[in-house]
């Protein structure tokens, strides 16, 4: 069977599925930084609105989403930067900074600043998550339909509801820390393609323990 994966600088990499997008081939900003094979899926746009679920994305914050590789994103997601908080240590949380004449600014110092959005690698996004600004969910995560990430999610973690907590662990400790140091999605393409299979059995211990060093 021929895997599309070497289509990676395609658009629209699998011709019979048109909803999805490698991200990395449409985005413009920057400040989005993402890994190959990562996927949007929207039957709407076909995907290439990408940049428009990133909201509140103000240059002069400096902050950056940076995603993983071989993720797999859910049409209606979002994620909220910086740029949408307000002060909220002063009596107003009222953005008066944005209306400053010929300067429109949110200053660091009274606006809180969470810092980059990380999304790792291997990680399943449900429709219609939303992401708070600067959160981290680590590799191998699922994030549930509807959920709303406000904290750290841990690696190969299924995360769900609003405020999304995690549920339960995908693998038990040992697992993890050996998929973690594995890192499959670092592996030579021509590696991964000749066995996808053993990527999506339920017997994982024949993956790890072929390519474990």
């Amino acid at each position: 069977m021929k895997l599309l994966f070497k289509n990676k600088d395609e658009i629209h990499p699998q011709p019979k599925v048109p909803s999805l997008c490698y991200i990395k081939n449409v985005i413009t900003n920057p400040n989005i930084i993402v890994g190959d094979y990562t996927y949007y899926d929207d039957i709407h746009s076909g995907g290439e609105d990408f940049e428009n679920h990133v909201t509140h994305f103000y240059p002069h914050l400096g902050d950056k989403l940076i995603i993983g590789k071989f993720c797999s994103i859910a049409k209606g997601v979002e994620f909220i930067m910086n740029g949408a908080n307000h002060p909220m240590n002063g009596i107003s949380a009222f953005p008066f900074g944005i209306f400053i004449e010929n300067q429109p600014t949110i200053p660091k110092d009274i606006v809180p600043y969470k810092g980059d959005t990380v999304i790792g690698s291997d990680v399943w996004i449900g429709q219609n998550v939303v992401f708070m600004p600067g959160v981290k969910v680590s590799d191998g995560c699922i994030i549930g339909a509807n959920a709303v990430v406000a904290k750290d999610i841990p690696p190969y973690s299924i995360a769900v509801g609003n405020p999304a907590r995690v549920i339960k662990r995908r693998f038990n400790d040992s697992t993890i820390e050996r998929l973690i140091k594995l890192k499959w999605w670092d592996m030579p393409i021509e590696t991964i393609e000749e066995n996808y299979e053993l990527l999506q059995d339920k017997n994982i211990e024949s993956f790890i323990s072929k390519f474990e060093r």
